[in-house]
Parts: structure tokens; C-alpha cells; sequence
């Protein structure tokens, strides 16, 4: 160990070149971004503020070239978000709304990632750790408790989808299981809202559980020659549900709950025919307050107006990697990737493109959060704050 004087010093001086060379590459790599998204407006009078870059090689943050100072009441707003959870290529941490990194690992094992809890697991893991965003130990899921599968988080609760991925536990706060649930095929999609979770399965069924892992409501669309759920999202009130189903041809249905609110009654109050569609997991979300939904669709984006009860087609040349779950201030976000490069498209509701920024990169990520707007390519992260002019 005596041997570290010069040595070290020698190899700081060669790992600070290399940090440095990581954080170059990774600023350049999304400068073409900030060129489209700061210097623009999207749309008229609102604009698209640089708050910082984080590179996640080095972990060393800076500020975008010609970021302004937050407003009075913009830090506050962010911190109350609280961390971010990310993943980018083979990093996945949490990133404080500040622009820093409470969490910055390189990826080894299977990784759960929420808001509140994380977890690196293996294939078959006999135990879970589950950790916080500040990377405290909170419990452990044991295999020896009676459950076994891999962890889930939906509207505030923590679940275990089985191995096999035909069973839903629902755990409590230090992990122990409180009623599972089994499906007679595997799930295709999960989500929750209201107290209650909503899933698809592969066999082509709709099924709701309440707080108590009851069927709440059982659903088959039908209509296409190969069943399947391969999409499917609730209102933040639990009032509606966003279904994409079937393969040839594939169908977008959006129900609605009616009658008594303690019976599980829904009805369909639109559909439509998607023509071919996808053979794999596709993108749902209610948006803006839950009166839009934006799905995934052959050559674009669909977006169904429940106000309006009008739907449209946003067209889009290339694969939907993530949408703007939450599309507020009349605007939503998609990022989509063509082969050697990633695209952050910004459009106007109810359908208007106002923004496309291309960028290079293997990996990208993108996370909306009230007016901030977090977007990741190759070993770089960085935050926009919507603001007007």
C-alpha cells in the first residue's frame, strides 16, 4: 500500500483525462438537442430551459450553455418531485431534480427501479433486497415467506409478479405477502390506479382486482383471429380503461364505468380497428388530466379526445421508445428511434408537431414531471424546465 504515492497520483492524473474525455463526448452527444430544444419555442411563447447536464461515466454536473437562473418557486416545485429514477444503457440510478446523482450504478443483475424503492435480483432469486432511493436497506423478500417472483410497483404498493408470470402478490411494507392472485395465463400488462390494478393477459382477457385482490371486473375484446392484451392503462380515478388487443386485426377500445361505482360495470364507449399492429408490448397512457389517451399505433400515435370523442393519428416514421405519460400544458412528448438515431418530438395537443430534436445515440430515456422534462442519450443526462416567453 506504500507504493501509492506517485502511482496515485499519475493515475488521477490519467482517470481525471478520462472523465474528462467521457464528459466531453457525452455533452456533444447531446448538444443537437439542446440546439432544437432550448433555442425553439414549444409552441408559441413556451420554451424549453436548460438546467443542467450530468454525465453519468464521471457523475460531474454542469449547467446547459445559456441556462437561466430558476425562478422564484421553480426549485422548490422540482424538489418536491423528489428523485428520478433512471436507466440509460447499462447505468440506472436516481437523479436529484438539483442535478445530482444520489444513485449512479452500472447495471451487473436484473434491476427493479421505482420512486420509491430499487433492487438488483437475480434470474430465480430466493431473496430480494429492497433499497430506498438513497440506497438504505429497507427489508428483505425471502423466498422462505411463502412468495417468490419479481417486484413491481403500482399506485403506491409493492407486488411480486410469479416466475411463471401468471400470479400477482400484493406485499406490505416490510414485504410479506398480503393475497396473490392466478391468472390462467400470462400477464401481458399491468397498471393501477384508485386502489385498484388493472391487467391483461396473453390469452386475450381484462381483468381488474381490488385493494383486497378480488375480481373486481373480467373482460374479453374479442375481435381479432389471435387474442391477446397487448396494451392497457387506467384513468387516474380508475373510471376508464385503455385497452389495445389482438392480433389481425388489432383493436384500441376505451371503457368506461357506469352504474352502481361498488359493481365492476364497464362499457365500451369507443373502439376502433388498428389494421396489422404490433406483436409485442405496446404504449398507453391517459394524458392531460385524463382527458386524452395516447396509444401506440401502426405509423404514428393515436390520440383519443374523451372530451371531443374524437380520435386522430399523429404520423411517425419509425419505433415508439417512450411516450409523456402525464402531457400536460397542452403538450406531450414522444421519443422514437430509427435505425443510428433517436428523435425527441414535441407535439401540441390536440395534434400539432411543434418540436422535433434529432439526436445519435444507442440508448435514450425520457421521464416528464410538471414542467421539468428529463431526457438521457448515450452516458448523458440532462433537464429542461418549461417555461413561456
Amino acid at each position: 500500500m506504500s507504493d501509492l504515492g506517485d502511482a496515485g497520483h499519475g493515475a488521477g492524473g490519467t482517470v481525471a483525462k478520462e472523465r474528462r474525455k467521457y464528459w466531453i463526448a457525452g455533452a456533444l452527444a447531446l448538444f443537437a438537442v439542446y440546439i432544437f430544444v432550448a433555442a425553439r419555442p414549444v409552441p408559441r411563447e413556451t420554451i424549453m430551459i436548460p438546467r443542467w447536464l450530468i454525465s453519468l461515466e464521471s457523475g460531474y454536473s454542469m449547467p446547459l450553455p445559456g441556462a437561466q437562473a430558476p425562478e422564484a418557486g421553480d426549485t422548490a416545485e422540482a424538489a418536491a418531485s423528489g428523485a428520478l429514477p433512471f436507466r440509460l444503457g447499462d447505468h440506472f440510478g436516481y437523479a436529484d431534480p438539483g442535478g445530482t446523482l444520489p444513485i449512479n450504478r452500472v447495471r451487473q443483475r436484473n434491476v427493479f427501479l421505482s420512486a420509491p424503492y430499487w433492487a438488483e435480483y437475480d434470474d430465480a432469486p430466493e431473496q430480494i433486497e429492497i433499497l430506498d432511493n438513497a440506497g438504505n436497506s429497507l427489508f428483505t423478500i425471502d423466498e422462505s415467506g411463502g412468495v417468490q417472483g419479481y417486484p413491481l410497483y403500482l399506485d403506491g404498493r409493492l407486488f411480486l409478479i410469479g416466475r411463471e408470470m401468471n400470479t400477482l402478490t400484493a406485499l406490505d411494507g416490510e414485504g410479506r405477502p398480503l393475497w396473490s392472485y392466478d391468472f390462467a395465463a400470462p400477464l401481458t400488462c399491468v397498471d393501477g390506479a384508485a386502489g385498484f390494478v388493472l391487467t391483461g393477459s396473453l390469452d386475450g382477457a381484462v381483468e381488474i382486482l381490488d385493494r383486497d385482490g378480488r375480481r373486481f371486473y373480467f373482460f374479453e375484446p374479442g375481435g381479432s383471429r389471435i387474442s391477446g392484451i397487448l396494451g392497457c392503462a387506467f384513468s387516474q380515478d380508475g373510471s376508464r380503461i385503455g385497452i389495445i388487443s389482438g392480433i389481425d386485426d388489432q383493436r384500441f377500445l376505451l371503457l368506461e364505468r357506469y352504474g352502481d361505482p361498488a359493481r365492476g360495470e364497464f362499457r365500451v364507449i369507443y373502439h376502433e380497428f388498428l389494421e396489422d399492429g404490433f406483436r409485442r408490448p405496446v404504449h398507453i397512457s391517459f394524458i392531460d388530466n385524463d382527458s386524452r389517451v395516447i396509444f401506440e399505433r401502426q405509423g404514428g400515435i393515436g390520440v383519443y379526445d374523451l372530451r371531443g370523442r374524437a380520435n386522430r393519428t399523429i404520423p411517425l416514421d419509425g419505433t415508439v421508445l417512450a411516450l409523456d405519460a402525464e402531457g400536460g400544458g397542452g403538450i406531450f412528448f414522444a421519443l422514437v428511434a430509427r435505425p443510428g438515431q433517436m428523435e425527441l418530438v414535441g407535439v401540441r395537443l390536440p395534434g400539432t408537431i411543434v418540436l422535433r430534436a434529432p439526436f445519435r445515440s444507442d440508448d435514450a430515456f425520457l421521464h416528464r414531471s410538471g414542467s421539468r422534462v428529463y431526457l438521457g442519450g448515450g452516458k448523458v443526462l440532462a433537464a429542461f424546465e418549461m417555461g413561456k416567453r
